[in-house]
């Protein structure tokens, strides 16, 4: 059986981002059946439509990394109650022109975090109403809401909550079984 290719998003571009750990916690985590790649969203121009029918290289290869993969693993952080712009910037550029959109169909997975107890809730509602209209499958069950994550990781940038660590792992093996389910 082949391995499923997972494409991983962190939200953030923070050097030291927590989400951004979280996700290369994800990718380092052996799996039988997968395989996560990360990729960068920093380097992308911001969406103007003007471009959208010839874009920028840095959007091909984006859409293209999508395209290429099974399935999407978004771990974003919170930001005035929705996802940061960067990640909404990435979606976007992902989705144009009208009718080109590489997200269509594609299953994924949410992580989030935050400093606070809601571990990015309000953000992880955001995202999946925009999967409604750019025809993604969301993994519903697990949820993966990380309350206090400035507290998982040693100084070294180690997810070092075995609790956390493990919920990582469903998420992902369930993440594999819903890809499979939809293939």
């Amino acid at each position: 059986m082949n391995k499923i290719k997972i494409l991983g998003i962190s939200g953030s571009l923070r050097k030291e981002s927590f989400h951004t750990k979280l996700l290369k916690t994800a990718a380092a985590m052996p799996f039988e059946d997968a395989e996560i790649e990360i990729v960068e969203i920093g380097n992308l121009p911001l969406f103007n439509q003007d471009w959208e029918a010839d874009p920028p290289e840095t959007v091909k290869e984006f859409k293209k990394k999508i395209r290429e993969s099974d399935a999407i693993l978004f771990v974003t952080p919170e930001y005035n109650y929705s996802v940061p712009g960067t990640l909404k910037n990435a979606i976007d550029c992902a989705s144009r022109p009208y009718g080109d959109s590489a997200w269509s169909g594609k299953p994924a997975a949410i992580m989030s975090g935050s400093v606070g107890l809601q571990g990015g809730a309000k953000a992880q509602y955001h995202l999946r109403q925009s999967m409604v209209f750019l025809d993604m499958h969301p993994l519903n069950k697990p949820e993966m809401m990380v309350p206090m994550i400035q507290d998982k990781f040693d100084a070294s940038g180690n997810l070092t909550d075995e609790g956390t660590k493990q919920r990582v792992r469903e998420m992902i093996e369930a993440l594999v079984a819903w890809t499979r389910k939809l293939q």
